[in-house]
């Protein structure tokens, strides 16, 4: 059995202090005891006066030595920003030791090497040219995974997100109570300029926006339920339909949707932008709560105008039903109102006006808690100020369902 040694090594500063020109400092391969090795690679100090290290490969580097070349060429470190590589000892050279050599070029290439050949055999040179323009690395497949498993693993991720947002947000709802009954204990500690501010941008602000989109639905009810109702001779209660439909549920759900999608995503964008300005941060450094500062603010604001709004909505509703129904059935406001009068009650009222301080509740918060989840660029306020606007009107529509659910259990 012949028996292998590894080549000795010896570093740079003993070689340089030994001040032998051309000295190897770094050198590995495989030798026999008696013989010089099939393939060996070392790494030269270099000479006097000259920064160039010298790598020297030489032997025959064919692919039964390619996995020892392999493993040194693995560890093999070249200081400086130039090698030069001398070929003049190299034997035999076939594809899997040309496909190595040409692997070390290039990894001193993308270190921003400059790489000098030396010695190099015209058909050395012709194996590397070879290599080189067959160097078109292929992309593997990613490993099949059936269409069941994939759809079965993107809906446990979703719920656990969906699980792990519930909890924070659970959790944020709690910071902001007690917050809330803080400055209940401490009314001074209650931003009331910011409150004032924000109940005139979420509140008188929209009465517009809300109002026209009010008086178009109550236009829209009076004329499909008029042609429906026309069918059956019961025009008169077309007025039954507005009133109930308006009163209960339309109005209310209309005007959280528009408030949901004017002043929730307005809550994030703005407290989005602070937190990716570091503006939060600033804040706790100061020995400011953001969540009374920012928050609080914004959710009394909207829990106070929000009511008002829906009211406001309501009677925009009604407004624009009449009107229709005045043209398209000949029914006159006078009639239209006694109608009214008997077709609902005062709960008809307050069912939607009750829904209200709930919704605006839900809905600042859900804008300020996606405000404060921003990282810090301009694509997180983007994606949380969407995922706020969708995230409000869904939460606001199942409050509703469940509204809905109660009051006809109660009977009322």
């Amino acid at each position: 059995m012949h028996r292998w040694a590894l080549w000795f090594v010896v570093d740079a500063a003993a070689a340089s202090r030994a001040r032998v020109p051309g000295a190897p400092y770094q050198g590995f391969g495989c030798m026999h005891a008696k013989t010089m090795p099939p393939a060996w690679i070392e790494l030269r100090a270099p000479a006097r006066g000259d920064s160039t290290p010298e790598l020297h490969a030489g032997g025959s580097w064919r692919i039964a030595n390619a996995r020892q070349l392999d493993r040194e060429l693995m560890r093999l470190a070249v200081p400086g920003d130039r090698v030069i590589v001398d070929m003049a000892a190299l034997e035999a050279l076939d594809t899997a030791g040309a496909w190595l050599l040409y692997r070390t070029l290039k990894l001193f290439r993308t270190q921003r090497k400059e790489v000098a050949l030396r010695g190099a055999r015209d058909e050395h040179q012709a194996m590397l040219r070879e290599v080189a323009a067959n160097d078109h690395p292929c992309e593997v497949d990613p490993p099949y995974v059936p269409t069941l498993l994939r759809i079965l693993d993107r809906v446990g991720r979703a719920t656990v997100d969906v699980m792990k947002a519930a909890r924070d947000f659970i959790a944020f709802f709690g910071a902001v109570t007690v917050t809330l009954m803080r400055c209940v204990w401490r009314p001074r500690r209650l931003r009331w300029t910011a409150l004032v501010f924000q109940m005139e941008q979420v509140g008188f602000n929209a009465l517009p926006i809300v109002g026209l989109i009010a008086f178009l639905i109550g236009v829209v009810l009076a004329y499909q339920g008029a042609v429906q109702l026309q069918r059956l001779g019961a025009e008169v209660f077309v007025v039954d339909l507005i009133a109930v439909s308006v009163l209960r549920e339309i109005g209310i759900l209309l005007t959280a949707i528009v408030v949901a999608g004017r002043s929730g995503s307005a809550f994030t964008a703005q407290i989005g932008s602070m937190k990716a300005n570091e503006e939060v941060d600033a804040m706790r450094t100061l020995g400011m709560d953001p969540l009374e500062v920012l928050v609080l603010p914004r959710v009394l604001a909207l829990v106070l105008t929000l009511p008002m709004l829906a009211f406001f909505a309501d009677i925009l509703g009604l407004l624009g039903g009449g009107l229709m129904a005045w043209i398209a059935l000949d029914i006159s406001p006078v009639m239209f109102i006694e109608r009214l009068r008997q077709a609902v009650s005062l709960w008809s009222f307050l069912i939607g006006i009750i829904k209200a301080p709930f919704f605006a509740a839900l809905i600042a918060l859900v804008g300020c808690y996606e405000g404060l989840q921003v990282t810090g660029s301009a694509e997180s306020v983007g994606i949380r100020t969407t995922r706020a606007v969708v995230e409000a009107i869904f939460l606001v529509i199942v409050m509703d369902a469940l509204f809905s659910i109660f009051f006809s259990t109660i009977g009322v």
